[in-house]
């Protein structure tokens, strides 16, 4: 059965970050949005420039017509924080609250702070965002991918492989 995948994202992705699970996703039938800022804008990945149109502006996304959330790291989910309406944590509790998997890699799982909903979940992240994950209430180990029920965290792009494997596990 072919899912529907929500990605979030805004200028200086980490390229890898996001190329290679959209080619996990995509190579076993899915379909994946982009959701940005601006509908039909393109953003820039920090390190090999990869250009991405945002198909669907966020305050026209509705969490409810997707099945999984995927956020790609580099500054990306630093600056979809700085959406001043919190628009893009909101977006991501959806899926949080709703039990569908959400993937987040390196930085990702900054966004998810903004949810209200780490307390007592079990991930792993870049190292710089780990203390902030412990502060809001969840349990930070250095794994190369960590699977908390509906959530799949990795830390940076040599956890990919293993990132992509539980992805596509997830939307089995």
């Amino acid at each position: 059965m072919t899912k529907k995948v929500a990605v979030v994202l805004d200028n200086l992705f980490e390229d890898v970050e996001y190329t290679s699970p959209v080619e996990a996703i995509k190579n076993e039938g899915h379909e994946v949005t982009v959701i940005g800022k601006e509908a039909g804008s393109s953003v820039k990945g920090k390190k090999e420039n990869t250009e991405v149109k945002i198909d669907k502006a966020i305050g026209e996304a509705n969490a409810a017509d997707y099945d999984a959330l995927l956020i790609p790291g580099g500054f990306s989910p630093d600056q979809l924080r700085g959406d001043e309406e919190g628009r893009f944590g909101k977006f991501a509790k959806e899926f949080m609250t709703a039990d569908k998997p959400v993937f987040a890699i390196c930085h990702g799982p900054q966004v998810l702070i903004d949810t209200d909903e780490l307390k007592g979940r079990k991930l792993t992240s870049f190292l710089s965002v780990r203390k902030d994950l412990e502060n809001a209430g969840a349990t930070v180990v250095d794994e190369s991918v960590v699977v908390d029920n509906n959530l799949v965290t990795s830390r940076t792009p040599d956890d990919l492989p293993d990132f992509n494997k539980e992805i596509v596990n997830a939307l089995k």
